[in-house]
């Protein structure tokens, strides 16, 4: 039972925020525009669920894009990185400097070089989504014990065979580590540049409600992004506890 008590805890503290606005908005008669009850935003969402759906695909793909390829980069530059010192110390800062400046002011500068069509908001999340997944995998590669490193080479292997048999694998907890956390931010870069310009997906659906005054409608989409920020999480936290204890036992 009180292994159990912090576990609940989350989910009644979120419950009895529920109960409290849900009794505040009707015991004082709010409007819809100023703040929907928590019942009007669940009715909303599933009857908006297929137009939800539709752009949510979009939003999806676009998040799914921009993690692979921020995660193809990484682990080009993490090994690069890894293997050149002078290369990292030049190149960390710069990762650093570009996590300062906000997105909301580089997705319209992307949108002009680029249009409107999905390659800037791919961007917009590879952005958003390299730097955590590169730092961790970097970091993962330079704490490996080089004394595996120099008896794999012992035998003859080569420096790549050093990298796929030792260094990679044991990098492989930290990196995915750092992919969970971009896994979360993915969504919400995708958002982010259909907000700026788009004509489809949730960003464009939550801009196009939030100037009709739908709050109802504005928070539904909301639920949404968060259940597909978690579920992209989720994936990333489910492959790790599948592939790690497998990866430790074949070790």
């Amino acid at each position: 039972m009180k292994q159990l008590l912090p576990k609940l805890a989350p989910a009644s503290f979120l419950l009895i925020l529920l109960l409290f606005w849900e009794s505040a908005v009707r015991l004082l008669s709010v409007p819809l525009y100023v703040l929907p009850s928590p019942l009007k935003v669940l009715q909303t969402l599933f009857a908006e669920l297929p137009t939800l759906f539709a752009h949510g695909r979009v939003t999806v793909m676009e998040a799914a894009a921009g993690i692979a390829i921020s995660l193809a980069l990484a682990l080009l530059l993490g090994i690069v990185m890894d293997c050149f010192p002078l290369f990292r110390h030049g190149l960390y800062p710069v990762f650093v400097v570009t996590q300062t400046i906000p997105m909301i002011v580089l997705a319209p500068i992307l949108i002009i070089y680029m249009g409107f069509g999905a390659a800037p908001k791919i961007l917009t999340v590879i952005l958003m989504c390299f730097f955590p997944v590169v730092v961790s995998f970097s970091d993962g590669l330079s704490q490996v014990n080089e004394e595996y490193v120099h008896l794999i080479r012992s035998y003859g292997a080569g420096k790549w065979d050093a990298y796929r048999l030792v260094k990679i694998p044991a990098a492989l907890p930290p990196l995915l580590s750092g992919l969970r956390v971009a896994a979360t931010y993915s969504v919400s870069g995708a958002v982010v540049g259909e907000w700026i310009g788009s004509q489809e997906g949730l960003g464009y659906y939550l801009l196009r409600v939030k100037n009709s005054y739908m709050l109802d409608k504005v928070f539904a989409c909301v639920l949404v992004i968060i259940f597909l920020s978690l579920c992209m999480n989720g994936l990333i936290g489910l492959y790790q506890r599948v592939a790690l204890p497998y990866m430790k036992k074949a070790g």
